[in-house]
């Protein structure tokens, strides 16, 4: 373990983050919310901090192996969401505890979109901007972490698409091939995050919400500068855009990449991810609007409009509301709680299980039927013209194994701390797939829930964002030997 580079690494880490609290300290300045201060000195303990870590290491060179890959991953999320927290913690207002400033911090850069505030419209500028930014920081980087990192790391099945992902797919160390795919995923998020915002702007929102919320959809992290969040601002318009930045986010980047370099946008109809994904989407938005009309919820276009945005957000993890889906009636709200459980495409910003190991389930289920038809036959998974390996097969219900005794680990945890079932459950599936909004006592917000509640649903937060084994693995005593 090269523990000296890993400590280069993250300090230099540290000090790139702290330059990210100086767009919030403009914003202050235009709007005169007196909050510079509080980022100020965030920046400040920030930069030092990473300057004292990577000052004496900074000689340190030596070719990364997979381990310290795990361990400098794992190490990248809980440290920036530790220091994001601190200008949270120095402002006045909203004037948050320390575990109330991490849950914020950790809820925005996993893209979960979980919240304890209440007032949003009330607080300083900066604060909302900064909570918007943090977002579009961490969807970018588990865009990298998820098609650059994770397949070489080869764990939960990310690296099934070797074809279609760029970048370094199958090595035993960290390659520089990395900085290339970096970049060219940088120039795509930063391309659709431009693009979001102009649309937004330019269908009514303010030039201050339209970077807010171009940051949070692109993300696919649900965070919003308004407690009624894209229902502020009741337009059909704005509605459409965010549905469709939504979904468009919500797909590989790695396939994003490859209808960029190819000029073929017959690359997403090809792949069988991608048309799973709009399949399920298609029957939640048929099945929610259906259900709505029926019941007499809507009578008119209205109808339409929230059980398309409301299925949209929630099955792709995004958690932006236009109305309370939790007082639907019938099975509509658990339905559309579920389906985040199912998530985004392998690749996204977005959470959940990931689509590709939902369909890779599917045809191992059906593959056990036929088993039990033809006991003596031989037959091998294929996802579009893909055979896949008995490894991959496994990884994909290894990580489904762990998800589900974590889920019902933490499930225990905050049943223990006194929180009802309906409230215990959806937290924690919520803060697991990375999705925000939640039904009963975390509905609205987090703000209420105990201390060691909201600690567990950071570290569900984590697990959730980094695909699980990531963290796991640093937990065996394996991983430690020599």
């Amino acid at each position: 373990m090269s523990f000296l580079v890993i400590m280069r690494i993250v300090g230099l880490l540290l000090m790139l983050f702290s330059l990210t609290m100086v767009p919030p300290v403009v914003i202050s300045l235009i709007f005169d919310d007196a909050t510079w201060d509080a980022f100020v000195i965030g920046l400040g303990i920030t930069f030092v901090t990473g300057a004292l870590l990577y000052w004496p290491t900074r000689h340190a060179r030596r070719e990364l192996r997979t381990r310290d890959g795990f361990l400098i991953t794992v190490m990248f999320w809980s440290v920036l969401g530790l220091f994001g927290s601190l200008p949270l913690m120095l402002a006045t207002d909203p004037s948050l505890s320390f575990t109330d400033a991490v849950f914020e911090s950790f809820s925005g850069l996993t893209t979960t979109g979980a919240t304890i505030l209440t007032g949003i419209d009330l607080l300083p500028e900066s604060i909302r901007f900064y909570r918007q930014q943090l977002q579009w920081l961490g969807g970018m980087g588990i865009v990298v972490l998820a098609v650059a990192i994770l397949p070489t790391l080869g764990i939960g099945g990310m690296q099934l698409y070797r074809t279609e992902i760029p970048g370094p797919l199958k090595d035993s160390k960290l390659t520089p091939r990395i900085t290339e795919t970096a970049k060219a995923l940088w120039y795509i998020y930063a391309a659709l995050t431009l693009t979001c915002f102009l649309a937004y702007w330019l269908a009514g929102m303010s030039w201050f919400d339209a970077i807010g919320h171009s940051f949070s959809t692109v993300a696919v992290g649900g965070f919003s500068t308004h407690d009624a969040s894209i229902g502020y601002f009741d337009s059909a318009t704005i509605e459409m855009i965010c549905v469709f930045f939504m979904v468009i986010s919500s797909l590989s980047f790695g396939l994003h990449f490859a209808v960029w370099r190819e000029k073929r946008l017959s690359h997403y109809l090809l792949d069988p991810e991608f048309r799973f994904f709009v399949i399920f989407l298609a029957l939640l938005v048929t099945i929610t609007i259906a259900t709505l009309m029926v019941s007499g919820t809507y009578s008119d276009a209205l109808g339409l409009r929230h059980g398309l945005f409301e299925a949209v957000s929630m099955a792709t993890t995004t958690g932006f509301g236009v109305a309370d889906f939790t007082v639907w009636p019938g099975v509509l709200p658990f339905m559309l709680f579920i389906a985040a459980f199912v998530g985004a495409c392998s690749g996204s910003a977005g959470g959940g299980m990931k689509v590709i190991r939902i369909l890779l389930i599917l045809k191992q289920g059906l593959r056990e039927i036929h088993r039990l038809i033809h006991p003596n036959a031989v037959f091998s998974i294929k996802v579009g013209k893909m055979r896949i390996s008995g490894g991959v097969a496994e990884a994909v219900w290894g990580f489904f194994s762990a998800y589900m005794l974590l889920f019902v680990l933490m499930l225990l945890i905050l049943l223990a701390t006194g929180l009802d079932q309906v409230t215990a459950w959806s937290a924690v599936g919520s803060a697991l797939n990375n999705l925000g909004p939640g039904l009963g006592g975390v509905a609205e917000h987090y703000g209420d829930m105990p201390s060691l509640a909201k600690w567990t649903l950071v570290m569900a937060m984590m697990f959730g964002r980094l695909e699980i084994f990531t963290i796991l693995v640093l937990f065996t005593p394996a991983f430690w030997r020599r």
